[in-house]
Formats: C-alpha cells, structure tokens, sequence
C-alpha cells in the first residue's frame, strides 16, 4: 500500500533541502507587518529537525495572489525579517529570481545560511504546473519535503510536480495535519458537532454533504448561513446571500431532512445601527428592520452554539461566523472560539484562513489542532486526501 514517509521515519544528513513551505500570512497594510505569524510558527520545527541534522536548506513559498508576475507587496521580505528573529544567528539570502540567479548561490551556500526563493507564485509557470519549471527546481536540491498542508490541494509545480523529480518526504507539520484531521474523520468521538461560516456555498457544497453525514450536528453562519435562511423561506431583508446557489442549499436541506440530521441556523443576529455611531443592535430573524442586514449571530444563537459545544465530544469549526473584521461584529465568532477553547475532554480542529485571523492572539488553551488550511483542510474532510499528499505516496 502506497504510504507518506515523513521527516521523523527518516534520518537525512547533509543533504540540499528544498522545503515547500506556506509563509503566506496576515498583512497589516497599513502598518505592513505581519499580522498572523501562525504559519510560520508551526513550520519551525520542520526547519529545526532539518539544520540539526546538518542539512542545508531552500524555502519555497507564496504570498498572497500575485497573477504570475512580480509584485512588490508580496515579495516574502517581510517573512524573512521574522524568520532573522527567529534564528538570530542564521544568515537568510532572498534569492530574487532562481532561473537567473548566478549558480555559486546555491553552490557556496553555507550550512548557516538558509536561501529563501522570492514568492513562487511570481511565476507563472508554478500555477501552471508547467513540467520544465519544476526540473528547474529541482536542480537546486537533493531531497523534497513538503511542509505546507494548506496548499495540498492546489495542483502546482512546487506542490505536485516536484515530487516526481526528487525523493521527497512529509514534514512534521503536514504529518500533525493529516493526523489530526484522519482522527476526526476515521474514529470521531461522538456526538460531532461541526459549525461551518465564511460564504461560497458552490465551493463547500461537498464538503456540507459530507458533514451531514460525518456529524450530529451541523451549524452553519455567516453568509453560507443566510442563504440557508433565504432557501428555507426566512426573510433575511437586506442581508447578503448568493441567490444563485439557492438550488443547492435547497438540495443540502433536504438531504439532512432525510437523514434526520436538521441542519442548525441562526436564530437571532446583530445587525449595524447607522443611526448611531459604532453601534450595533440584536434582532430576531422575523424582527429585523426591512433595510437592514445580518452581520453576525446574536446571544441566542451563541447560546444554543455553546449548549451543542458542551455536548459534543468532537468539534470541527471553518470559516468566521460574522463580519469579523469589524469589531462590532466579532463577538459571535470571539465567543464560539472561547467557548471551544474553555472546554475540556473534547476533541477540537478549527481551520480556515479568515478563522485563524479573527482569533489571532487569543488563549487557545484546549484547542486540540489549529489548521493552517482552509480550503485544504474542507477538501480533505471531503475526500480524505489531496493532490499534494497523494503525490508524496510511493
């Protein structure tokens, strides 16, 4: 059977690393500074287990969406500045572009020296999975070993034509993901509870049908959840939801009608008070204002969330539950998180790029795994793989 080898089933020394990595993290534009050094954090250990084993290493990495071509707010030299402080005594060498890059770079780097390639997705040729790009990448090492769970289900030249060229392996961080996430999925501790937000439900649809099976119970919030709201006949009013995906949420409850497994919506919601500054006001769903809209669930919705959390023993959690961004409408989200966080005896994954940002800085106390995946950790609980681990098997 076709398996991972990862990093810790293996002893490599002295060895040229390619390491794909995913340092694509929060920005503070205002400010520019990382705003979530996360996913960075959870790379170290990889990145340590590698130099105290005297090998040599190349970090490769996106940042943001650059559409194949250089763009100066997604150079990953805000990434190095943290990585310094995190190895004061390493030297970090930003190589600009590797296809012209003088070969002594590569052929003179040192064994304290750590050479980050400019943002991989500045070319083109990564989203492409063009064949010719990853054999130029995989000239510069010996070995491959992804790191970066959550760009497991892209289909690029660092992700999935890479290990085709070179003996390559899982990192810890990939081997923690996927370990947590199998648990969750193969031998769940019942009863499951599983709260899904964010919007795109024509992107989640698969991965709702799956939870309809996996779970007891399934919340859903946020814009995903007002389009529920809006199939089932609730009057949402002037409240965002995706009129073209209202088939398919029809679809969703219907299934879990059959199933007897109800799908779970918002009861009350918060909406913005315009009439007073930085004001916000709790409504029930039939009592909402016809000009106003949802931006986050209001307390008796967080309260029947926190009753459903002190009942379950598995808790899977992805996408925000409200309009996080702005502080008025974060408690739904900051209150679902503490009471996760303050549970104990349960088993808790909580993923999604815009989740990890809303609880940024707060006490994770017994949170069992924070993915670094948002998109790749929905696609794996559908399909319990991905294109970038499956690439790794032999």
């Amino acid at each position: 059977m076709r398996q991972i080898t990862y990093l810790d089933d293996v002893e490599i020394v002295n060895k040229t690393i390619l390491l794909r990595v995913d340092f694509n993290v929060g920005i503070d534009q205002y400010k520019h500074t990382i705003s979530d050094e996360q996913r960075i954090m959870q790379a170290i250990p990889t990145i340590k287990l590698l130099l105290q084993n005297k090998n040599k290493i190349i970090l490769i990495s996106h940042l943001g969406r650059p559409k194949g071509q250089f763009e100066k707010k997604y150079s990953l030299e805000i990434v190095i500045e943290k990585l310094q402080e995190i190895f004061p005594i390493l030297k970090f060498t930003l190589v600009r572009d590797f296809l012209t890059e003088e070969s002594n770079t590569f052929k003179h780097q040192q064994n304290d020296e750590i050479i980050v390639l400019e943002n991989i997705r500045f070319y083109k040729e990564e989203k492409a999975n063009d064949k010719q790009f990853a054999k130029k990448l995989a000239e510069l090492g010996d070995v491959y070993i992804n790191d970066a769970f959550s760009v497991c289900h892209r289909e690029d030249a660092s992700v999935t034509g890479l290990p085709k060229l070179l003996t390559s392996y899982g990192g810890l961080l990939l081997k923690k993901e996927v370990t947590a996430l199998k648990k969750i999925l193969q031998s769940p501790k019942k009863p499951v509870l599983a709260i899904v937000g964010g919007s795109k439900i024509d992107t989640k649809i698969k991965v709702l049908e799956r939870l309809i099976d996996l779970a007891d119970n399934l919340f859903v919030g946020g814009a995903l959840g007002n389009t529920l709201l809006h199939a089932k006949g609730v009057d949402i009013k002037n409240s965002l939801y995706e009129q073209n995906c209202i088939d398919m949420a029809k679809f969703l409850l219907e299934k879990s009608e059959k199933l007897g497994k109800k799908i779970l919506l918002p009861v009350d919601c918060v909406y913005e008070d315009k009439n007073k500054i930085n004001t916000s006001t709790v409504s029930d769903l039939e009592s909402l204002p016809k000009d106003k809209a949802i931006f986050d669930i209001g307390p008796k919705t967080i309260l029947m969330l926190n009753d459903l959390i002190e009942k379950s023993k598995t808790i899977i959690w992805n996408g925000p539950l409200g309009f996080f961004e702005n502080q008025l409408f974060r408690n739904g989200t900051i209150s679902v998180f503490e009471s996760i966080a303050n549970s104990r005896d349960k088993i808790s994954v909580i993923g999604g790029g815009d989740t990890i940002n809303a609880i940024s800085g707060l006490k994770q106390n017994n949170i069992t795994h924070i993915s670094t995946g948002g998109g790749a950790m929905l696609e794996f609980i559908e399909k319990g793989t991905l294109p970038g681990i499956e690439a790794l098997k032999r």
